[in-house]
């Protein structure tokens, strides 16, 4: 069966989840971290794609990327995962890969849920009751959004920078967003479009990308309702 396509268009942003097969670890010390972020900047670079908000989990990683051309997210993502799984398997002589499959990767609306896409992603670690903050999370974007310390991977999305001006009262606004919890429902919804790699956005926005792709972002229910696959994430 053939793959469908994603939803992709140069200067929207794509939030992007990749899974350790079988939900294992993929992520064994901190030097494969501290790896998988240069590679990571490296390849956002070779294809001109802006990272805005990652999270490095034990067995998943997430993303908020902005492609500037058609298939830059998905050149980096396949650059990425070549290059770190062939220096683990040499550093720990192991063979085979690491990820589940090809990345999954859903088409966000900027206006209503870019922030709340980078909370959700931030968030992660607390969610998994990691730390309790996700500033005690080292492996995140959060302290240079949140507390303005110094992330190369990271090029700020223009509505982030929209907070202020100024760095630290922009840091300050965007802490303030922590203060709050994500809804039950808006946490599903960004799972549910994730995996399904849909649309996550307003009504106005899916018919716009409709327009420009020619192709519905709403899925068509088949047969028996599925169980969330969501169920064990973050």
């Amino acid at each position: 069966m053939a793959r469908k396509p994603r939803f992709t268009l140069p200067g929207y942003p794509q939030h992007i989840i990749q899974r350790g097969l079988d939900r294992q670890a993929c992520f064994f010390a901190v030097d494969d971290y501290r790896l998988y972020l240069e590679l990571m900047q490296e390849a956002a670079r070779k294809y001109d794609c802006h990272v805005h908000a990652y999270v490095l989990m034990t067995n998943h990683v997430h993303m908020l990327v902005t492609p500037q051309q058609l298939m830059g997210v998905s050149f980096m993502m396949q650059r990425l995962a070549q290059r770190y799984v062939r220096t683990v398997n040499r550093t720990y002589g192991r063979t085979g890969t690491l990820w589940e499959g090809r990345y999954k990767a859903g088409l966000v609306d900027t206006d209503r849920y870019l922030l709340t896409c980078m909370r959700y992603i931030e968030l992660n670690p607390v969610r998994a009751n990691m730390v309790s903050h996700p500033a005690g999370y080292a492996w995140s974007s959060y302290r240079h959004n949140g507390q303005g310390c110094p992330d190369s991977v990271i090029k700020h999305h223009p509505l982030y920078i929209q907070l202020d001006k100024n760095q630290q009262k922009r840091c300050a606004a965007y802490r303030e967003m922590f203060s709050t919890h994500i809804a039950p429902d808006l946490l599903n919804e960004i799972r549910n479009t994730l995996n399904q790699e849909l649309v996550l956005g307003s009504g106005a926005f899916k018919q716009q990308v409709e327009t420009m792709l020619g192709r519905q972002t709403e899925s068509k229910p088949k047969g028996r309702p599925r169980k969330d696959s969501c169920s064990l994430e973050y």
